[in-house]
């Protein structure tokens, strides 16, 4: 039988105590020492193949801590981390290697399972799962280094014959699950509710049966069709959780027979037998679609985040020294792992920090080329934070770094230091355009002594320029810590997802962005869903590219025609392709329900016949290990199947409700902008006054409702009442005219002797008077009084401060009072 072979490229699925003040080293090493590299005097290599395998492979593993500690001449064969003989070592690994499926080597597989895993843990399965991912890694580069391959290959394998099956899904009513919930209520609230000391998410113990209910299913914290799977059983019987008498292997026995009596209760949902479906496939039986379709030839520091449990995050790079990350904070409260490999940053007491001896590779090894690139899947949990929030920092604390990546509410903010910037990387290169989005978004940064610094969002360049000259990298720090999440000083907290970091020590430039960006992220699949039987042509398929998309959902995405023996389809119709999972069809995401395509040796290349090119999301059951999944058609060859559209529900009547008079509401941006511009008598078309709404015009209020209003709203009308006020007041015409008493050129010390001439005229033009409703005159004026006595007391550092004081202090009374609810709300 032939082979079919798809390249990835074609089916893409989608310290010290520094300026900051802050100890960046307080973490302790939970890791192995990094292996030393010996300094090889033995027999050269032969050719180009060896030494590929000397630079990529043997380096890397010949150290005392790794295999360099047995096999090698004289103690343990086979002697692959021979150190005489690099040539002797070649041979002995090509018999524990598979240079063509790397994945699979023998030194792989051994890893996984914990011979030598050089990384400590807390969970050794994350720990063995990582070194085998890294060993992978070190034999992909071998095997490209050898090959000159820029790309790697997946060959398609026709998975097992599996027949769709009848499936227990749980029930929409909760009153079944009343025996467990007693249980868990009785044995586990002590953490998890919301309402417990320390909570712990999920909260199935919630006094709530609905609220308990939701929480277990949603997680998959039951198995329904094999009961002592359980999570909640494997938890007390495997790991004596929390057990709550003397014998965990009792109250196991006792939360599994709560289960088993549940799932009992349930009945299987049989397959409707006029539905044209296809084999059923579990993701375990896919084909892993992962390899060589990134670009990675200068990756530094990469983290994949595919532990899924637990406090370390590892440096999957394979460049030594490995840059692990410590997460702080308690998981599923502060931080959580998301399915299909990611990292859920939730409170500011959360972070991931390495330590600065391994953080120093990054200065070593970009400082060595002079260019660098960070590279993250993002996904920000809203578009409200400030400060900026710290993704991605490469610092000190906050006002010490050599680079980091921020969001500063719809805006990504790139700080770098170089000989033109500050010690903080100021100015920052920030993306002007609302180029952040609340949703996963591939971010590069980039910077090169020629074209400065550089951001791309979703592989393209957002055209914001650097206005900065380059510079250099000579004063970069190499005390400073690596840190996910926040800054290292716990006062610059983001919330969101993280789905891969990497760092490079070469600008990458727009083709490499792409490619990564068109590769996607996350762990993928490709499923081949049997369609044989139906089309009379044997080791036929249809592949769809699929992966976790997060906690809930599954991607489905690239639905494509395939035949394993390379034999070309003849006019087969294919109509109304649905997905199927748990034994009936998903009642939502069928993107291709629509799709009318006819099977054809004109459409069908060696890489099939693409069928779509969208993607779409099916929501997650029972767990990524028991859901299972097949596809139906309305149309396929000559079978047939009409689907009848379920009949929409007919709405009820609608309530009645009286809306409450709102008594108070703000002044949208428009209404702001003109409300301050009749009161400080400055056109709002005046130069500066413009560009300074034009720039904060997003982030004024856009509705009246008062209850939406956010405190970046106010940051913004203050920038724009500073703005007015500073107009007014240096417009000698105007302010003569405004404020016809008070001298501005006059000293501080005798200016506000009488402050009444700058006060009366401020709160007569704007907060008018005898209105049913504002605040008590005196009492605004003794706020403005405080103000400008602070202000007063603020002593001046130089010259120009003291030049023009009392024209500031004016301008900061003025914006007081124009950026109040005093003018805001209507």
């Amino acid at each position: 039988m032939n082979k079919l072979w798809l390249t990835t490229l074609l089916l893409p699925l989608a310290v010290l105590t520094g300026c900051g003040g802050v100890d960046v080293d307080a973490l302790p090493d939970q890791y192995a020492e990094n292996t030393a590299i010996i300094t090889y005097s033995g027999t050269p290599a032969v050719n180009e193949d060896v030494r590929a395998f000397q630079t990529n492979l043997w380096e890397n593993i010949q150290g005392n801590n790794r295999c360099g500690q047995c096999h090698v001449e004289g103690v343990q064969a086979p002697a692959f981390a021979h150190q005489e003989n690099i040539n002797t070592a070649y041979r002995e690994a090509l018999k524990v290697v598979n240079l063509e499926s790397p994945a699979d080597s023998l030194l792989v597989t051994k890893v996984a399972n914990g011979h030598q895993c050089w990384l400590k843990s807390d969970s050794n399965d994350s720990a063995y799962s990582t070194c085998a991912t890294i060993m992978t890694g070190w034999i992909e580069d071998w095997a490209g280094g050898s090959s000159g391959a820029s790309s790697k290959q997946i060959e398609l394998k026709a998975p097992a014959i599996k027949n769709v099956g009848a499936s227990k899904s749980f029930p929409s009513d909760p009153s079944s699950f009343s025996t467990i919930h007693t249980l868990l209520v009785d044995h586990c609230a002590e953490c998890h509710v919301d309402s417990a000391k320390t909570p712990q998410a999920p909260f199935f113990s919630d006094g709530d049966i609905n609220t308990a209910y939701e929480a277990v299913t949603s997680t998959q914290k039951i198995d329904l069709d094999n009961p002592a799977n359980s999570r909640l059983v494997v938890r007390l019987r495997d790991e004596f959780h929390n057990c709550w008498s003397q014998d965990c292997q009792d109250d196991a026995n006792e939360l599994e027979a709560a289960i088993t009596a549940f799932s009992q209760g349930i009945s299987a949902t049989p397959v409707a037998t006029e539905l044209v479906v296809s084999k059923a496939l579990n993701i375990g039986n896919g084909i892993v679609a992962s390899g060589g379709s990134r670009y990675e030839r200068d990756l530094i520091a990469l983290y994949e985040f595919k532990a899924g449990q637990g406090n370390n995050i590892y440096d999957t790079s394979g460049v030594e020294p490995a840059l692990n990350l410590k997460l702080e904070g308690q998981e599923n409260s502060d931080f959580k792992w998301v399915g299909g490999w990611g990292i859920e940053f939730i409170t500011p007491e959360s972070k991931a920090q390495g330590l600065t001896t391994p953080s120093k590779k990054l200065s070593d090894q970009i400082q060595a080329t002079g260019e660098y690139s960070m590279e993250a899947w993002v996904t920000p949990a809203n578009v409200t934070q400030e400060g900026p929030a710290s993704i991605i920092s490469y610092s000190a604390g906050e006002n010490a770094r050599n680079f980091s990546l921020g969001q500063v509410l719809y805006h990504y903010n790139f700080n770098h230091r170089s000989s033109t910037t500050d010690a903080n990387g100021e100015p920052a290169l920030v993306t002007n355009d609302e180029d952040l989005q609340a949703t996963l978004q591939h971010v590069v940064v980039t910077f090169d002594p020629v074209n400065g610094r550089r951001i791309y969002v979703n592989g393209v360049f957002t055209d914001d320029a650097d206005e900065t000259t380059a510079g250099n990298l000579s004063d970069w720090d190499d005390s400073y810590a690596f840190v996910l999440g926040n800054e290292v000083s716990k006062n610059r907290p983001w919330q969101g997802k993280l789905r891969l970091v990497a760092i490079h020590n070469r600008a990458l430039n727009q083709t490499q962005i792409t490619q990564n960006f068109e590769a996607g992220v996350g762990q993928k699949f490709f499923l081949l869903f049997n369609i044989s039987d139906h089309i009379d042509l044997p080791e036929s398929y249809v592949m769809l590219g699929v992966s976790q998309f997060d906690n809930y959902s599954y991607l489905f995405n690239n639905p494509t025609f395939v035949n394993l023996n390379d034999v070309q389809p003849d006019n087969i119709p294919l109509k109304g392709l649905r997905i199927g999972i748990n034994g009936k069809e998903a009642k939502i995401g069928q993107a291709y329900a629509r799709m009318d395509i006819t099977l054809s040796s004109s459409e069908y290349t060696i890489n099939g016949q693409p069928l779509a090119k969208m993607g779409t999301t099916i929501p997650l059951e029972k767990g990524v290990d028991s859901d299972e999944f097949f596809l139906t058609f309305e149309q396929l060859g000559t079978k047939n199947n009409v689907f009848t559209e379920p009949a929409p529900l007919q709405p009820g009547l609608p309530p009645v409700i009286t809306p409450a008079p709102a008594e108070i509401g703000m002044r949208t941006f428009d209404e702001v902008n003109a409300t301050m511009a009749t009161l400080t008598t400055v056109s709002p078309t005046q130069s500066d006054v413009q560009a300074t709404f034009e720039t904060i015009k997003q982030q004024l209020p856009s509705t009246e409702l008062v209850n939406g209003f956010l405190s970046a709203h106010q940051v913004a009308i203050s920038q724009l009442a500073i703005e007015y006020c500073n107009v007014l007041i240096e417009d000698i015409d105007k302010r003569s005219s405004y404020f016809p008493d008070f001298n501005f050129t006059a000293p501080v010390t005798t200016a506000f002797t009488s402050r009444d001439p700058l006060l009366n005229p401020l709160l007569d033009k704007m907060m008018g008077t005898n209105l049913s409703s504002q605040p008590e005159r005196p009492e605004v004026k003794d706020e403005l009084n405080s103000l400008i006595n602070r202000l007063l007391n603020t002593p001046c550092e130089d010259d120009a401060c003291t030049e023009g004081r009392t024209r500031t202090i004016a301008k900061a009374t003025c914006a007081a009072v124009l950026g109040s609810a005093t003018t805001l709300i209507q």
